[in-house]
């Protein structure tokens, strides 16, 4: 099974040339680069959060293997579901699923599920491709969507993850942050759930969400990946970049925020 763009053209441009000029400009080649475990990404249009994106790979070395967590914004489909056969497409060429992972992880989770369905119009994935694409065109993934953040699912999806990698294995959370709120507060909600994200803290950001009520579209991917992370010993995290559709637009009564957050 190809799953065919469904936002090139409305998120990040549909010709190829194009895709790769807003690539160049988003991206620094580094001489030096993170060996990082995972990484936290936004995933709004381009223009909006592209930067961002753009200066969390340019500092990151892309594995082979890519696991991408994120949330299902459209609630069609099972609401723990991977996508584990074929390959992906964008404007920049085909990428692989890695069907061997993506088979263990689903033999060692009890709630995640195949369903195409559940990513057949989410975007969330989609946008960070042609990012990993560029940096290293043999990539391959492993999407997997979330809708529903019990926290005994979210537990068992990173044991099943944990239980199914190998050192060479990238993990990112897609997430905006804050949604429509005046550009102060946003900021000042964000940065509260970003203090736990940096002490790789799952349980704090799950229960500092809830408690501001911060509305983070990823929080499970993101509860996931902190969990994977706490399951494996890493301890350091970095913020890479933070700013809001505000600072793009020059309108800060309603903004997004994106922020950009490596684990290494």
């Amino acid at each position: 099974m190809k799953r065919l763009p469904q936002v090139a053209g409305y998120f990040y441009p549909k010709d190829k040339e194009e895709l790769i000029r807003y690539l160049n400009r988003f991206i620094e080649k580094k001489e030096k680069v993170i060996k990082a475990k995972g990484c936290i990404s936004p995933h709004a249009g381009y223009i909006y959060s592209g930067s961002t994106a753009g200066k969390v790979y340019s500092c990151i070395d892309i594995s082979n293997k890519v696991i991408l967590l994120g949330p299902n914004h459209h609630g069609i489909g099972y609401p723990f579901a991977i996508y584990s056969k074929g390959s992906w497409i964008t404007p920049l060429g085909e990428s692989k699923i890695e069907e061997e992972l993506s088979k263990k992880i689903l033999k060692n989770s009890k709630y995640l599920k195949e369903d195409l369905s559940a990513h057949t119009l989410e975007h969330s994935l989609e946008v960070q491709l042609p990012f990993l694409q560029y940096l290293n065109p043999k990539v391959e993934i492993v999407p997997i969507t979330i809708s529903e953040y019990s926290w005994n699912v979210l537990e068992d999806l990173a044991n099943g993850i944990k239980n199914s990698i190998d050192e060479e294995v990238l993990i990112i959370a897609s997430s905006d942050f804050s949604h429509y709120e005046p550009q102060e507060v946003a900021k000042e909600k964000d940065f509260y759930a970003i203090e736990a994200i940096l002490n790789i803290d799952p349980k704090e950001f799950y229960e500092r969400v809830k408690a501001k009520r911060i509305s983070i579209c990823g929080v499970g991917p993101i509860v996931v990946l902190l969990l994977v992370l706490n399951y494996l010993g890493i301890k350091n995290a970095k913020l890479i970049d933070y700013k809001t559709s505000g600072d793009i637009t020059q309108e800060y009564s309603a903004v997004v925020g994106y922020a950009g957050i490596v684990f290494f």
